[in-house]
């Protein structure tokens, strides 16, 4: 029962984070399926040096990876739109003569960076950890985690230049 409650609390989240990694949400619910049968399995093991949601998200991370690497080479872009921030929530110009789908731009340059690069940015700035449980959830140093965050920002700015309007 216990379990099952955490279940509902942490869903949604986790499926968000499997998404935002995946591109796919019919492997977003795999991967967030696989992610609570290892967390049941491995409950005892949750030494509760981080929050429970950090651990979670631990195992949401390394089940996508190994998921991405068994089932997917290269990802290629659906139609749908996912829930990526849209120019009017992050204040971006765009030149209205030219039909630009910011969405499926930020998706693409997303999954342009690394492993890395993408999960580092995702849990910084869209799941809200700071840097040291983004550290912790990835197994890296803090100073590997801003690294990554580093150039994931910079991959970004380069690949979304030209939709910004100066």
């Amino acid at each position: 029962m216990a379990f099952r409650e955490l279940v509902l609390e942490h869903s949604h989240a986790m499926f968000r984070l499997a998404w935002r990694l995946s591109s796919d949400e019919s492997a977003a619910e795999d991967i967030v399926q696989e992610a609570f049968i290892k967390a049941w399995k491995n409950i005892g093991h949750f030494r509760m040096e981080s929050s429970f949601k950090s651990w979670l998200h631990r195992i949401t991370v390394n089940t996508a990876m190994d998921y991405l690497r068994k089932h997917v080479r290269r990802k290629q872009f659906e139609t749908e739109e996912p829930e990526w921030e849209t120019a009017d929530q992050v204040g971006v110009t765009v030149d209205t003569g030219t039909q630009i789908d910011i969405s499926t731009q930020t998706q693409a340059a997303m999954m342009d960076l690394s492993e890395a690069e993408r999960t580092a940015l995702l849990l910084k700035h869209y799941e809200g950890h700071s840097i040291q449980e983004v550290a912790r959830i990835m197994e890296i140093t803090t100073g590997a985690c801003k690294q990554n965050i580093f150039r994931a920002v910079k991959k970004m700015r380069i690949a979304l230049r030209p939709l910004v309007a100066t």
